[in-house]
């Protein structure tokens, strides 16, 4: 079992209208079947239910249809102190499912392995199912 996954950084508010990397990053975006986003959940600045907002306001500002791709909702950082009652809130006020993991740790890496699998796979476009921190 394979797949590729490419680690597309640099969404920026405004790509939509060419800021940072903008239409270049975005065109990239539209060949993928999954979106899987990854927030940190316990960032030095910013907040991840803000930036997620903001990723997703600039995808649907350039594309409905990219916007409306499958997705998966990452929380890393979860071996960091505060992490669960971030992933609460962050769980709280987007009202997605989101999958905690930790790079550092390892911890919910083979989950996620798996949900990114098997959406591949299954071509399923619905919602991640709940239940895995």
């Amino acid at each position: 079992r394979r797949f590729v996954m490419a680690d597309i950084p640099g969404l920026i508010e405004g790509a939509h209208l060419g800021a940072g990397l903008g239409d270049e990053f975005l065109r990239h975006v539209e060949r993928t079947r999954l979106l899987v986003h990854m927030l940190d959940i316990c960032p030095t600045a910013g907040d991840p239910v803000e930036d997620y907002r903001a990723i997703r306001r600039e995808l649907e500002q350039y594309s409905p249809e990219l916007a409306a791709k499958p997705e998966i909702v990452v929380a890393n950082k979860m071996d960091l102190t505060d992490s669960r009652e971030h992933l609460q809130r962050l769980r709280r006020e987007l009202g997605v499912e989101v999958v905690a993991v930790s790079a550092v740790t390892g911890q919910g890496l083979e989950d996620l392995t798996e949900r990114i699998w098997r959406r591949l796979r299954d071509g399923d476009t619905g919602d991640v199912p709940a239940g895995a921190d």
